[in-house]
């Protein structure tokens, strides 16, 4: 038998000392125990014996001169006491019974009825139950601990996906309060309308959805990229339940399109340099025998045709120039420099054009100069570049271009709006290839150029767009 059954120490509490003997007795009988039994004979001195918690196994008889057992266990149940407590009776009492045990008690036993044969199984059993509940409970708050101290967002939602319980990460993921999470459904939250649907039919098809690359929406409306794991338990009962878990992959993500944009900067530029270097062999040829030919020749006509070949030969020399320059990366001279005035740059130079199509401008400012290590002149050109795209893409008299600036922990968040054509999914991806461009005559290299110069400055850029509606550029700086 368990140590824990032969040697318990139990307490009897019960105010006449004959009844105490009469259960000690039949408890000291159990055969192969040694358990310690000690009576106590006052209610108050129960109480602090309850509060101590130093025994194993508590018998507390019905009747307690002015206060009852029920009392008692009333007094437990309000303390969250965890030992075992079974009430003593001396006449069976059904009411009394179903209301012991609603009130924790783990057995009901009648004096007049009690037994060698029935003590030991009442201590067995409450002893057995006791061990079970406690390892119950330590389960509970071990797993509890775990929910609410993760830093993935774990929830749990009805079948319909509403939510039933959630942790606190979902606040620094998502913005929301646990409060507000409660009355939403997980649905809600995700971007697309056919990832929704997908999330339904997947759970109702195979119960479950492992490792799911997902974009989620916050409060403040931006998406953060997330892997979504759930699974649906079913139990048979009403109270089935879908439970999930939400990992961040934002930053990942921002860390693989970097990269991504980088190793294509990298493929251009190794491009460009052979294309140049194979062209410029031949062109220099070209240039040194036109210069030959032009001592020679003195005829005007011959003379008019030899100057079209140079100035063309200047042209393309000129040309690859400047895709070199755009395939390398910008060498930059940085130093303290205010942001608002790197703007106000920006706003002053492309005012007539705002004026001349007679577009709305709207700029935020902090109320804190914001300073970053900059090259003052090249990082004008770069932000130039997206507010000419933006004038270029809205139309004329209802066009509105927003530009706002912000603090946020130790970087200065420059953000760039239009309410232009807008940009499609397919197209957005490829926005910073080199000689990708949506403009009749334009070459592609504009934003490449942008996006060199602000790598330079180790800033980030993100874009979101909605055909017919506009497109957002949000570039990110590290503050000085």
């Amino acid at each position: 038998m368990n140590q824990l059954y032969t040697n318990a120490k139990i307490l009897i509490i019960d105010d006449d000392e004959d009844d105490f003997l009469i259960t000690s007795e039949y408890i000291q009988s159990i055969p192969g125990n040694s358990y310690t039994i000690s009576w106590c004979k006052n209610y108050n001195e129960a109480l602090k014996e309850l509060h101590s918690a130093q025994r194993d196994l508590y018998f507390v008889d019905y009747r307690l001169g002015a206060k009852s057992g029920v009392d008692f266990l009333k007094e437990a149940l309000k303390f969250n006491f965890e030992e075992p407590i079974v009430l003593l009776t001396g006449k069976g009492n059904y009411e009394v019974d179903i209301e012991a045990m609603q009130l924790g008690a783990v057995d009901y036993l009648v004096k007049t009825e009690l037994t060698v044969e029935k003590m030991e199984r009442c201590i067995r059993y409450a002893l057995e139950r006791s061990a079970s509940l406690k390892a119950l409970k330590a389960n509970e708050r071990k797993y509890r601990s775990i929910f609410e101290k993760s830093k993935d967002v774990v929830f749990v939602t009805d079948y319909s996906l509403n939510f039933k319980d959630v942790n606190e990460a979902v606040t620094g993921l998502l913005g929301y309060e646990k409060e507000e999470v409660m009355h939403m459904n997980l649905c809600t939250l995700i971007d697309q309308a056919q990832h929704r649907k997908f999330l339904q039919s997947a759970l109702e098809q195979r119960n479950e959805v492992n490792d799911w690359e997902v974009i989620l929406d916050t409060k403040d409306g931006e998406k953060k990229y997330c892997i979504l794991t759930v699974t649906l338990e079913d139990s048979g009962k009403e109270d089935g339940y879908v439970q999930g878990i939400i990992h961040d992959i934002t930053n990942l993500k921002k860390i693989e399109k970097a990269t991504l944009q980088g190793e294509k900067l990298a493929a251009a530029g190794r491009l460009v340099r052979t294309i140049a270097h194979e062209v410029r062999n031949p062109l220099n040829n070209i240039t040194l025998s036109i210069e030959q030919l032009q001592q020679d020749i003195k005829e005007d006509g011959p003379q008019l045709y030899m100057n079209i070949i140079q100035r063309n030969s200047k042209r393309i020399s000129d040309l690859i120039s400047e895709l070199l320059n755009t395939s390398r990366p910008s060498e930059n001279t940085l130093s303290k420099q205010i942001l608002q005035n790197i703007l106000d740059d920006v706003i002053a130079a492309s005012i007539d054009r705002l004026t001349l199509k007679h577009i709305k401008l709207q700029i935020s400012y902090p109320n804190d100069m914001l300073e970053i290590m900059a090259d003052r002149e090249k990082l004008k050109l770069a932000l130039l570049n997206i507010v000419i795209n933006a004038v270029e893409a809205m139309e004329e008299q209802t066009g509105q271009l927003s530009l706002s600036m912000q603090q946020l922990n130790n970087n200065a968040v420059v953000t760039i709006s239009d309410n232009g054509s807008g940009i499609s999914d397919e197209n957005i991806s490829r926005l910073f290839e080199p000689y990708f461009t949506q403009k009749r005559n334009g070459m592609g290299l504009g934003l490449t150029f942008t996006l060199n110069i602000l790598q330079a400055h180790r800033a980030t850029i993100e874009v979101s767009s909605q055909q017919g509606k506009g497109t957002t550029f949000t570039i990110t700086f590290p503050l000085a």
